[in-house]
Parts: C-alpha cells; structure tokens; sequence
C-alpha cells in the first residue's frame, strides 16, 4: 500500500527551501516530502559567473524577516564557515552570487533527509484513498508513485522563449538558464573554444540585468569575438532602485497588489517593472559602456548594443545563426550572422496571454478542477492556496508562482521568500489537521 504523506513539494529550489526551514522552526509536526529533479542542491547554477552578484539586500535571505535568530541566515552560514569578518570587510554592496549559491547548498544539506533529488514529476492526478477521501498522486519518470493529502509548487517559471526563436531547435540558440552548460556543449561540437575555436559573433537578445551580465562575460571569455546586445527598448536602462519604489517588495504592498482589481494591477505591474525587469544596476552599465568606450578609443570596437530591435526571422545555418533585424523606429532592415544567440528573455508569469502560463506545468492535467476569474487568471488566494472548484478538492498552494495575483515581490527573488513560506506553511496547517 502507497503510503500518504501530509504534504509534498514539488520542487527544492530557495522557495520550498525557506518552507522547510519554516516547518521545522515553527514546529508544524507534517510528514512532508520533497521532490527535485536535479541531482543535488544547487541554485542558479548555469549563471555562474565570475564577479557576478545577487541583486538583493543578503539579508533578505531564506529566513531573516521571518526569523533573525535562525540558525539558517546568511549570517550564520558565513559565521559557521570563517567568514563572517572577511565578508563584512568585503567592499562590495551585495554578495557575490557563488556564495550565495553555497550558501543556499549549505542550507539545503540540512534537509537531505526529507528530499528525493534527481526525480523528476511527469503527472499529478487526483484519487482517493480506501475511505474515499481525496489525495493527490504524483507519477516520476522512474515510474514510481506518492501520495499526499496536500501538494506545494515550488518549481519556478518556465523559462520565455519569444518569437521566433521558440520554433528553432538548435545548441546555437539558448536560453540563459543554459548558459554554461550550452557554452560547453559548444565547445565540445567546436563551435565555441579558445584560440582558433574562438567565435566569431555572438549575439544577446534582452535588456535585462543578465543580458549585461553575459554580454561582459562573452566580451571576456571570447575577446576576439563581436558581441551584439540586441535590445527592444531605446536602448539599456538603469534599474528603478529609489527606496520608495523598493517598498514594492515589503509584504504591505503584497496585501495592496492582492486586493487590486486587474486594471490596477496592469497599471501597478508598468510601474514596478523597472525594479526588476528589463534594466540592470548601474555597476554592471558603467562597466560595459566604459568597455565600449575604451575600445572605441582604441578603434578596436567588438562588444556594440543595439536598442530599438527586433528580431524577425531567423535561420540555423552550418555557418552560424542567421538573424533578420528590424530597427523598430525607422522600419529599417538589417542582417546578423551569430555563431550562437543567447536569449536573455526572462521567465513566463501565471495567464491567460501568449507570454504568460496558464497554469504550471505539473498542473495541465488538473486544471479544469480548479478556479478561473473573470480575467482568465488562476484564482489563487492570499495564503497562496489555489481555489478549487469542489470545497472537497484536497489543498494545492504555489510557492513562487503568483507574480500575477500577489505582485512584484512573488517574482522569483529572495525579496519576501521567508514570509511566504511562512503564510503557505499557516495556510497547510490549517488545511491539514
């Protein structure tokens, strides 16, 4: 017989993370397991780059504004390794990213004991158990199966590939979730490599803090190559980081942002954009246009940003990756040759829209028992638990997936991380008594 746990989480990323960490110190006694499809911890493991930082205060961590005394903040974990002073000496606003990424690793170790790694979720269904009541099963590739009284989505966003990049199979077009393992695969099929290997152009596709990122990390890693930004907007853009609109991502505004009709919401969401989306912090701006300052002052100029385009067509060839360019202003026309495009294009929000989800992945086959308001929008409720259809549907909440219902500080960073978990492990044991 199938045992039925409490809870199950799909996903262990920082979201499900922060709400073990939370059932453990708040003292919520549920048989809860984890779910993980990669082979062990990790945390944006394919944008490790040299010198890159987090964009978040570090203690806006796994737990501190739930619990500053816990044993797994920040600080503790550079205490515990030897390097609380060496840190706090270091004169750098925020951390690098590696060591946040070992930071979340070692926090993770702590929990090896309620997580499955390397299984992956193929189907979720809901049945019920030898005396009728409804629990969720879930099926894994290995073809085994769980059940649980209550289920937690935690897998983040489904990574936005934009026309007409999302009709092209090829190693030469990525997303930037795929960044150095893609590069790898590159250089072992000798399309990208050292010396003679080395690329001849590239190309980067966003306006994002990652598209500046890699458009640095490619000038450095191929110095012979043409890096190209091609960017929607105008061109790059600072991030909105004025304190005031920060408050965005205090939890009064979640509260706000919830109660907000969808009009307001669009209107809110165009405001708060620039805080996060498409824009970049000025220490990453002034080093990439000093770069293509200085080499302009040598008139060697290879890294060039390209605002006001569009890509529309595009053709995988032996040669590279062949681009039809539209500069949006004039209606002009232009032709780019890339040895590989990376697509720094951001992740899918919940929807009804063509860049949206309509539901997460792992909910197709059951989203017809759930809610949708008049907008075409999943009803998801405060305490982040999806409305059903039946009152007698068992509970199903979604861990960092309700940008479009709760706002801006639900948009996949650390900002609110130990406050949800705390209100989504409230809501399960409420649920579940």
């Amino acid at each position: 017989m199938t045992h039925c746990h409490d809870v199950l989480g799909i996903g262990f990323g920082p979201a499900n993370l922060a709400l073990a960490i939370a059932f453990e110190e708040e003292g919520h006694d549920l048989d809860v397991r984890f779910l993980e499809a990669r082979p062990g911890p990790s945390w944006q493991s394919a944008m490790m780059l040299p010198g890159s930082d987090i964009q978040n205060h570090p203690v806006r961590d796994l737990v501190s504004l739930r619990n500053p005394r816990s044993r797994y903040s920040f600080i503790n974990y550079l205490f515990e390794n030897g390097r609380l002073l060496d840190h706090l000496n270091l004169p750098v606003e925020f951390p690098l990213r590696k060591e946040y990424a070992q930071y979340v690793s070692w926090a993770a170790g702590h929990f090896s004991h309620l997580v499955d790694y390397g299984v992956h979720v193929t189907g979720v269904t809901v049945d019920r158990d030898a005396e009728g009541r409804p629990l969720y099963t879930v099926t894994t590739s290995a073809g085994d199966t769980l059940q649980a009284r209550a289920l937690v989505i935690g897998t983040g966003r489904t990574p936005f590939i934009p026309e007409p990049f999302d009709a092209v199979d090829s190693p030469r077009v990525f997303h930037l979730t795929r960044y150095l393992p893609a590069l790898q695969e590159l250089e072992e099929l000798g399309v990208a490599g050292e010396g003679d290997r080395s690329p001849r152009a590239v190309t980067v596709i966003g306006g994002s803090q990652s598209a500046v990122e890699l458009t640095l990390d490619l000038a450095r890693r191929y110095p012979r190559a043409r890096v190209t930004t091609l960017v929607r907007s105008l061109t790059l853009r600072q991030k909105d980081t004025s304190p005031f609109s920060e408050e965005g991502y205090f939890p009064g505004f979640t509260d706000y942002y919830y109660r907000a009709s969808r009009e307001r919401k669009h209107v809110l969401d165009a405001y708060m954009r620039p805080t996060n989306y498409s824009s970049a912090d000025g220490d990453v701006l002034h080093e990439l246009y000093r770069l293509i300052y200085e080499q302009r002052l040598d008139g060697d100029q290879k890294v060039f940003v390209s605002g006001s385009r569009q890509v529309q067509g595009l053709e995988v060839r032996e040669d590279g990756v062949h681009l039809g360019v539209e500069e949006l202003n004039t209606g002009e026309t232009e032709e780019h040759r890339a040895d590989f495009v990376v697509l720094a294009t951001g992740f899918r929000d919940l929807g009804p829209a063509a860049h949206q989800d309509r539901v997460p992945a792992l909910m197709r086959d059951i989203a017809d028992d759930f809610v949708f308001d008049s907008h075409g929008y999943l009803a998801v409720g405060p305490d982040y638990e999806v409305q059903p259809l039946d009152a007698g549907m068992p509970a199903l909440f979604l861990n960092g997936l309700c940008e479009s219902s709760h706002g801006i500080g639900d948009a996949g960073s650390f900002s609110l991380l130990s406050l949800r978990a705390n209100v989504i492990a409230e809501g399960l044991r409420k649920r579940l008594p």
